[in-house]
């Protein structure tokens, strides 16, 4: 039986395979944790004006009822995948990026579709799940790729707070799947890490990646005692942490970034690393940010 605890976790629906997916990954993480399920379909009442089917009466009513239908779908498929999970299913008058960033200031993590209905075929992701990755109070997961129950999690981390968030994300999702995590540290020769930068900047510090598996274990410091499960293998690289990551994501059941690293500038939301692989990830991905100030935890 699973016991809800805290905030739930949240999917966005909207009646697309893709968002199917995304209940189905969405229910499986609140079993794995424990709390709730939350799902959403984001309504906007259609014009008046706006046409419908010979022989059906030209009411909007009918589009909320497609809508009720859409998040009720979701609810039978998140009673198959487990069917003692406490879940709910609401449709919420709105614009679907403000609904879904409403609600991730009392959700636990937003779990979302790579694509949806409103997508046009040649987009590899979907507007709303960019935005919501970009600007959510909660970690956001992006259903794509593969589907494993083996492999590991794989976690990015160049020494940025961001990436320590991550990674304590990761690590745990590592304990509730029962797997081993991945910690990758890419780096080349402009990296500059918050673990590194009070070094004197000399060929020798910046010659090989001895320097570099030094930010790596600074990272990963405690993280063998409080999770003595999770069998971490530590992996130091030169190169492009888009390129890396990307090729672990073939393997893996899941990839974990923080929003933005060291590379990111102060404007972006979203930092070049993450945003790659939310498009370009052969698995889901999670997209991990800070919690707003002021935010209690879920």
């Amino acid at each position: 039986m699973t016991t809800a605890a805290g905030a739930p976790v949240v999917v966005g629906v909207d009646g697309s395979p893709h968002s199917l997916e995304a209940v189905e990954a969405a229910a499986t993480e609140a079993a794995l944790r424990h709390r709730s399920l939350r799902i959403v379909h984001a309504f906007i009442w259609p014009p008046l004006s706006m046409g419908v089917a010979p022989g059906v009466a030209a009411s909007p009513q009918i589009f909320h009822d497609e809508a009720q239908r859409y998040a009720a779908e979701g609810l039978r498929m998140a009673g198959k995948v487990a069917p003692d999970l406490p879940a709910t299913a609401q449709v919420i008058t709105g614009p679907a990026v403000r609904v879904l960033l409403a609600e991730s200031h009392k959700a636990h993590l937003i779990v979302l579709g790579d694509r949806g209905r409103g997508d046009f075929v040649g987009l590899l992701m979907g507007s709303v799940a960019v935005q919501v990755a970009a600007h959510a109070a909660c970690p956001v997961l992006v259903v794509r790729g593969g589907h494993r129950q083996s492999g590991c999690v794989v976690v990015g981390i160049d020494g940025s707070g961001n990436s320590a968030l991550a990674l304590e994300f990761a690590v745990e999702e590592a304990s509730l799947r029962g797997t081993g995590l991945v910690a990758l540290h890419a780096w080349n020769a402009d990296s500059l890490t918050e673990l590194n930068d009070t070094l004197p900047m000399t060929y020798e510090n910046w010659a090989g990646d001895q320097e570099e598996r030094r930010v790596l274990a600074e990272a990963l410091a405690g993280i063998c005692d409080r999770y003595p499960d999770v069998p971490v293998r530590r992996y130091v690289a030169r190169g492009s942490a888009r390129r890396l990551l990307a090729d672990w994501s073939r393997t893996a059941q899941l990839l974990v970034v923080g929003n933005r690293g060291h590379g990111g500038f102060a404007g972006l939301l979203l930092g070049s690393v993450s945003q790659h692989l939310i498009y370009r990830a052969d698995c889901p991905t999670v997209v991990v940010r800070p919690a707003p100030v002021g935010a209690e935890p879920g």
